[in-house]
Formats: structure tokens, C-alpha cells, sequence
């Protein structure tokens, strides 16, 4: 995650985290009420009427000032967006690693290569398709994103009193899955 991001999260500058929040918290409230379609052609025309209202305000302008500044979005309209061919390659060679990475993975706990893999991924679905039935998949994005603004400031300020009980639950998980592993045969772990 990228210097920015971190800043984002970690409420550095609190104009622009509380800007991101909430722009990204109205845009998922909106597409609650709204389809996809109705939300993306709203923020098109929302962007549309303030373009054309600033140009128009613009052209008046230099019509009663009687001067020629030219076309208020010069300078973007001459800059250069288009991404470049090892841009493209960058990043598809990214998505390439991590879809071929996952597939890996996928086959390693269906083909039940380490079977204590497979069953913490076979409670993990287990226990997803209980969140399914709760909450639907736009209510466990903004708790995401709401977590993702929340928990690390959290964190920070509490890090001490947090890692204490985080190492008391882990000490508490590993003992449990110890004696799971100890009574199931065949499930001995290599020593990594």
C-alpha cells in the first residue's frame, strides 16, 4: 500500500481522509437505494452540469471583461492520459501473478493437499455462508471501508492494550488447534 493510502487511513491530513470517507461512504450508501446505472449516470451529470455551468460562467466572464483567456480546461484537454504499453504490461503482469497465485491456492485446499488447511477453509465457508444470510455483499463493503478508516487510528492510540489480548487469543487458538491436530491422525505438521 502506497505512502498515500497509509496517510488516508491513518487520518494524517483529516480534511482529505474525511473527504475520501465520506465521498466513498455516500457513493455505497447511494448504490444501496440506487442500481449501479442510476448511481454512475447521477455522478455523470453531477460532473456534467458543474463543467458546463463553470464554462458558460467563464465565457460570460471574459465576455463583459472583453478578454480572451481562451477555454477554461485548456490545460487538461492538452494533457496526456492515455496509458503507455508497459503501463498495460505492469499491471497485467500483476493481476496475471495474483489470479495464478490464487488458483494455486485454491487447488491446494479443494485437492486437500494438508487437510487442517482444508477444514480451516472448509469452517471459514462454513462460517461465511452465515455472514451471507445476515448481511449482503454492499453492507459488508461499507463495514469494510468503515473498519478501514476506523481500525488503524484504533490501533495506533491502543497498540499496547490490543497486541496483549491479540497474543492471549492466539496463545488460546494454537493450544486448541494443537490438541485437534494431536487427536486426528495423519495430521501431523512438518516443522517449518
Amino acid at each position: 500500500m502506497g505512502a498515500a493510502a497509509i496517510d488516508l487511513l491513518y487520518w494524517r491530513n483529516v480534511k482529505q481522509s474525511g473527504a475520501v470517507f465520506s465521498s466513498v461512504l455516500l457513493l455505497l450508501f447511494s448504490l444501496t437505494q440506487f442500481s449501479v446505472v442510476s448511481v454512475g449516470a447521477y455522478l455523470a451529470l453531477a460532473a456534467l452540469s458543474a463543467t458546463i455551468s463553470f464554462r458558460i460562467y467563464k465565457s460570460v466572464l471574459q465576455a463583459v471583461q472583453k478578454t480572451d483567456e481562451g477555454h477554461p480546461f485548456k490545460a487538461y484537454l492538452e494533457m496526456e492520459i492515455a496509458l503507455s504499453q508497459d503501463q498495460i504490461s505492469k499491471y497485467a503482469d500483476k493481476i496475471l501473478l495474483y489470479t495464478n497465485t490464487c488458483m494455486k491456492e485454491l487447488r491446494r485446499l479443494f485437492l486437500v493437499q494438508d487437510l487442517i488447511d482444508s477444514l480451516k477453509f472448509a469452517v471459514l465457508m462454513w462460517l461465511l455462508t452465515y455472514v451471507g444470510a445476515l448481511f449482503n455483499g454492499l453492507t459488508l463493503l461499507i463495514l469494510v471501508v468503515v473498519s478501514m478508516f476506523t481500525m488503524p487510528v484504533v490501533y495506533e492510540k491502543h497498540q499496547a492494550q490490543i497486541d496483549q489480548y491479540v497474543g492471549l487469543i492466539r496463545t488460546q487458538v494454537n493450544s486448541v488447534v494443537g490438541k485437534i491436530q494431536a487427536k486426528i491422525p495423519g495430521t501431523k505438521r512438518k516443522e517449518e
